[in-house]
């Protein structure tokens, strides 16, 4: 399709859809410089990034730049922070509107000294004239210098003239969050704040029948009872006094249950449930696949997986002339304004949303649902704030889950060992039930509204399409088979509730592929680095998996001695992301316990080493824990995974030493990196237990029980 001559010309990364220059910078009097990011700090380092990106296209001092909170009175609209597509998108925006900027005032500088613009160069905010002469940024600057849309025109600087990019920097959120300095929206205090809770239901299908709302509001510090349907919240005047009169209301209510989940946490119940079916990747080769000589197959679960977050989820709410503020830890502000104003009955305008960091979460928790608790019980105290506090309890059973999965896995080996055919089966819900940027009318994503009286309706999940996908992420192996069939069973009904969780889909589609790539290297008698570099010829791909067995000492062939073992694992997230491998060391006692872990990332252009190495270093301790510990449990009436003795999670102690290697390429853009090391770690935990034991674990979490019943 040809594109109309007037037609605005496409800009790069969120400049697309936010292309005015004063939505994402603005050039102080005072000497500083302020960043408008659409793209929230969850605990990735972005914001830290985002500053140099800035400070290096402007050439100013890295201290000069300051950050606006998100905001969706003022900040650029961005979507969702997610997908490891920041840097990608916001970050690629603001590189351009910066360098755009930069030529503005350098316009204006050879304007005012009388010269070319050849003459100038610039140092920290000064512009020098070789003729004599200079003039500052500051000197410069005026409201109506970046009121105008981005032309594109201009080109961010080569790679080669980078001072701040590619150097590693301190993240500047780091020191208040160790030294405990109040840092997230759980340390929130304003004046004349409320505190409230929210007493869920017991289960998805329980619905509230009796409650003595006067014996809650006689409670001391009780300001309000708020009820609506099956939607109960408590507001107290002290936090301890909220938590008393919940725990009463908890005692006191009478609720309806029914049967609603499923009958097992095996996720093999997804088996048996009604899918959509597409085939998502199909290669055909005759030749090829006449030459099959042997058969395999294996199956793979992974359970449903809680996000866990250390801070349960938080948001404090002011409702005041008929305006509604709300700060949150959501990962999308707009679309959470969108939810927001449909089920309170107002128009958006009427929703201000402010990004706080929450304590920390990869995914969709409960940030967003949270919020809305908030706005409802805000709507019952006008004028004062009220601060709503998950309990433990609270967030595990209700947050959405990382959705369960199986993958089934068949291919076929020639009389040299090399893969002929491959077919790949996958079984999942959707990966996503997170506000939306467009919604249909009576329909909400936020927990709360399916439990009032006039309820509004939960979509089923969606998937992102492809080709970074959802359930489907990176199910398309990357290496080169001549026969291949991918396919997508998505499971409609959502049973248990279930939404983004760090790297979606690729995390279980990754670990089979690699699982199933070792057993077939076993099968043809090959070593497992040589196996996969023989059916790839990506040379990046194939540069990450040469330079981990380098970093690690891989031999050839190595042999684990029964208790310990080593394990090789690769992807590149989403087929179009990083490239990252790592190989695992197990030592098995009474458990499987992770000793150490290497890693080798390509990432394209590294804006700050550092914090692309933390990202990766905490991708393979998240992924360690889901592996070998993480399941969400219920019964058919409610959810039973309630406390830490619950759902243990990986410790301080048992970490494994991680290293990685970073692969910089300057020359290459950018590519989103925070979720890339979860897959290939997970397989090369799997395949670690292999070398060591000769066993293959399939089904994830990889416990004591699956040990001993794969042993025998």
């Amino acid at each position: 399709m040809s594109t109309p001559q007037n037609a605005p010309r496409k800009l790069p990364g969120s400049l697309e859809t936010n292309r005015r220059l004063d939505r994402w910078l603005k050039i102080n009097r005072d000497g500083t410089v302020t960043v408008f990011p659409g793209k929230v700090e969850i605990g990735q380092g972005i914001l830290t990034a985002l500053r140099q990106i800035v400070a290096e296209e402007l050439d100013v001092a890295l201290e000069r730049v300051r950050l606006a909170p998100t905001d969706t009175s003022y900040s650029p609209d961005e979507g969702i922070t997610s997908g490891s597509r920041s840097i990608q998108e916001g970050g690629v925006a603001l590189l351009h509107a910066a360098a755009e900027a930069r030529d503005l005032l350098l316009a204006r500088a050879a304007k005012q000294l009388d010269v070319s613009l050849e003459q100038l160069s610039v140092a920290d905010g000064v512009v020098t004239a070789r003729s004599g002469g200079s003039v500052t940024y500051w000197e410069l600057a005026s409201e109506d210098l970046l009121a105008r849309e981005a032309s594109g025109d201009v080109a961010p600087k080569p790679a080669a003239h980078h001072t701040l990019i590619g150097t590693s920097v301190p993240r500047h959120d780091i020191p208040a969050k160790v030294s405990g300095a109040p840092a997230y929206v759980q340390d929130m205090e304003l004046p004349g704040m409320l505190h409230g809770r929210i007493a869920r239901p017991p289960g998805y299908g329980a619905r509230l029948l009796t409650l003595d709302e006067a014996e809650v509001r006689a409670l001391p510090g009780v300001v309000s009872v708020v009820r609506n349907g099956s939607f109960i919240g408590v507001i107290a005047e002290r936090e301890e006094q909220a938590i008393r009169a919940l725990n009463r209301v908890r005692r006191s209510a009478g609720w309806e249950e029914k049967a609603v989940l499923p009958e097992t946490t095996d996720p093999r119940f997804l088996l048996k449930e009604a899918t959509e079916d597409e085939v998502i990747s199909e290669k055909n080769d005759a030749a090829a696949a006449a030459r099959a000589a042997k058969t395999f197959a294996a199956e793979f679960t992974r359970p449903y997986i809680a996000h866990a977050s250390i801070g349960p989820s938080c948001s404090v709410a002011c409702f005041e002339g008929g305006r509604y503020t709300v700060w949150t830890h959501s990962q999308g502000i707009y679309p959470l304004r969108r939810d927001l104003a449909s089920v309170l009955g107002v128009e958006q305008d009427r929703v201000t949303v402010i990004h706080a960091e929450g304590a920390g979460c990869y995914g969709h928790n409960g940030a967003d649902d949270v919020a809305l608790d908030a706005a409802l019980l805000a709507r019952a105290v006008p004028g004062r704030p009220v601060r709503v506090q998950w309990m433990r309890e609270d967030e595990f059973a209700w947050e959405p889950y990382g959705p369960a999965m199986v993958v089934k896995l068949t291919a076929q080996l020639d009389a040299q060992g090399n893969i002929a055919s491959w077919t790949h089966d996958l079984w999942s819900n959707g990966h996503s039930s997170r506000p939306p940027a467009k919604g249909a009318p009576g329909v909400a994503h936020l927990l709360a509204a399916r439990h009032l009286a006039r309820p509004f309706a939960a979509p089923a999940p969606a998937n992102p399409p492809l080709p970074a996908g959802g359930s489907h992420r990176n199910a398309i192996p990357i290496y080169e088979f001549p026969n291949e069939r991918v396919t997508n069973r998505l499971v409609k009904r959502m049973p248990v509730r279930v939404s983004a969780l760090r790297s979606l889909g690729a995390m279980a589609n990754v670990f089979a592929i690699e699982s199933f790539m070792d057993e077939l290297a076993a099968a043809a008698g090959a070593d497992p680095v040589e196996f996969r570099l023989r059916h790839l010829k990506d040379p990046r791909a194939r540069a990450v998996i040469e330079t981990v067995a380098a970093k690690a000492g891989w031999r050839r062939g190595e042999k684990g001695d029964g208790a310990r073992g080593r394990g090789i694992g690769f992807a590149r997230y989403k087929n179009l992301a990083c490239y990252v491998a790592v190989v695992a060391e197990i030592e098995v006692e009474n458990e499987i316990r992770v000793k150490r872990a290497w890693a080798a990332i390509d990432a394209g252009l590294a804006i700050n080493p550092d914090g692309l190495v933390n990202q990766t270093e905490g991708g393979i301790i998240q992924a360690v824990s889901w592996v070998l510990k993480e399941a969400v449990r219920f019964d058919r009436q409610r959810v039973t995974t309630l406390t830490w003795e619950d759902y243990p999670i990986l410790t301080f102690e048992e970490a494994p030493e991680v290293e990685v290697v970073l692969i910089n390429r300057p020359d290459q853009p950018p590519l989103g990196a925070g979720e890339g090391a979860q897959g290939p770690t997970a397989a090369a935990i799997a395949n670690a237990v292999f070398n060591a034991m000769g066993v293959r674990l399939r089904d994830m979490p990889f416990t004591r029980d699956r040990v001993v019943a794969a042993m025998a």
